[in-house]
């Protein structure tokens, strides 16, 4: 009986067709580490904004897989010596670097994990992948995490210009239909070189690294941070809060939950859990975003008021209204949010999960991190800020902050039994 044949060719409607060029790769797209991440949305609760971004991080990953072979092949073109264990490696390490998200990814961060990001859950799958596969992913790691002596192979995979990013601006703006994020991803990765072991782009590239950064930041505002999305996330976050007040205050019968997510519920999980109890692991990678709106959907049944009308809100998307300022909302008006509420019948003890603050920042490019050099004609290297002649090159590098307030408007009558 022959072999199965390992070296798919799959069609991307971003990309057309991608190919799975290694067998280790295609025994990493077939783990069931991975297939989760079909069952994880790219861009969480940004559907109520765009019906069309319901694409997973599974896309997402294989796009910027397929990217890492582009750059890869660009590198060798120029002379650059690469082996094939490299491009491999290269394209594993960015083919996993996701595969630590949760559920709505970030919401879950900061809800139900103390201080663990989804980096770090990435590199302890991956160690324990790389155990699976008897130290095949080895190699990977290291260009990871940042230890690999080559330091271009870990620009290629976390930086300002690295292919994540390429694939997911390219990627979000298609199933959002936001044209802004379109960035020419092919052309900036034609003009990749190296100096020094140093990921540069070649001076002819600059206009395309300018269009990325201003994708970038338009992209922020229009989508990842669209005040429709925060309030979305904010309820989102409230419902998770309730949640696990009530199995604090009541117990573990006190609300429905799959037994992995209950277990993130019950407490906030460290880094130090993760890596001293296997069971929080092997429970993190049986959740997706499936248990969540299992979850939703039963606890809009809930006796509490607070967890259930959180809960049809967003099933309905009957959403909070928001306002946005580049200053810090006056005391006056959260006191006059809250005494609409108040007047609504909701006590001071539930008014923080119909009323919530909070803020938002974003900067498209930050010249004091990992900077994206530019490859002048006679040699040398400089940062794309001193290389740039846009007038707005000031507003990329900015850090924007923006503070909301949202709260629940069109809330009804809270019946005389909460009280």
């Amino acid at each position: 009986m022959s072999a199965p044949n390992k070296k798919k060719i799959l069609n991307d409607p971003v990309y057309g067709f991608i190919t799975i060029p290694t067998e280790l790769l295609f025994d990493l797209v077939e783990h069931p580490y991975f297939q989760r991440l079909r069952r994880i949305k790219q861009l969480g609760l940004s559907e109520y904004v765009y019906p069309g971004a319901l694409h997973t991080r599974f896309h997402h990953a294989l796009g910027a897989m397929h990217l890492m072979g582009q750059a890869m092949s660009t590198l060798q073109s120029k002379g650059h010596s690469i082996s094939s264990d490299e491009c491999e490696a290269a394209q594993i390490a960015i083919l996993l670097h996701d595969i630590g998200h949760g559920p709505f990814s970030h919401v879950l961060e900061c809800c139900l994990l103390e201080g663990v990001s989804h980096e770090q859950i990435s590199l302890l799958l991956m160690h324990e992948l790389n155990r699976q596969f008897n130290g095949a992913l080895s190699l990977a790691i290291r260009m990871f995490d940042g230890t690999y002596e080559r330091t271009f192979f870990h620009q290629l995979i976390s930086s300002q210009l690295d292919m994540d990013r390429m694939d997911y601006l390219n990627r979000d703006g298609y199933y959002t239909g936001v044209a802004e994020g379109a960035i020419g991803a092919e052309r900036i990765i034609k003009m990749l070189d190296l100096v020094g072991d140093q990921l540069v782009v070649e001076a002819k590239g600059i206009l395309s690294v300018e269009n990325f950064l201003n994708a970038r930041r338009l992209m922020y505002w229009q989508v990842y941070l669209h005040k429709t999305s925060i309030c979305a996330e904010s309820m989102l976050i409230q419902v998770l809060r309730r949640a696990r007040f009530l199995l604090q205050q009541a117990g573990t019968e006190a609300v429905f939950a799959s037994a992995s997510f209950r277990l993130f519920l019950q407490r906030s999980v460290t880094l130090t859990d993760f890596q001293t109890n296997r069971s929080y692991l092997d429970a993190f990678t049986r959740l997706d975003d499936f248990d969540v709106w299992a979850c939703i959907k039963e606890w809009a049944l809930h006796p509490d008021f607070v967890l259930s009308t959180l809960c049809q809100m967003l099933l309905d998307r009957k959403l909070f209204k928001i306002m946005l300022s580049t200053e810090p909302f006056a005391g006056e008006l959260l006191n006059e949010l809250e005494n609409q509420l108040h007047r609504l019948g909701l006590p001071a003890d539930m008014l923080s999960y119909f009323l919530v603050e909070g803020q938002a920042t974003n900067a498209a490019y930050l010249p004091s991190e990992d900077r994206i050099s530019i490859k002048l004609k006679n040699g040398n290297v400089i940062d794309i800020a001193d290389a740039s002649d846009l007038s707005n090159i000031q507003v990329l590098t900015n850090i924007v902050r923006r503070y909301y307030v949202c709260w629940a408007k069109d809330l009804k009558a809270v019946p005389q039994s909460v009280n």
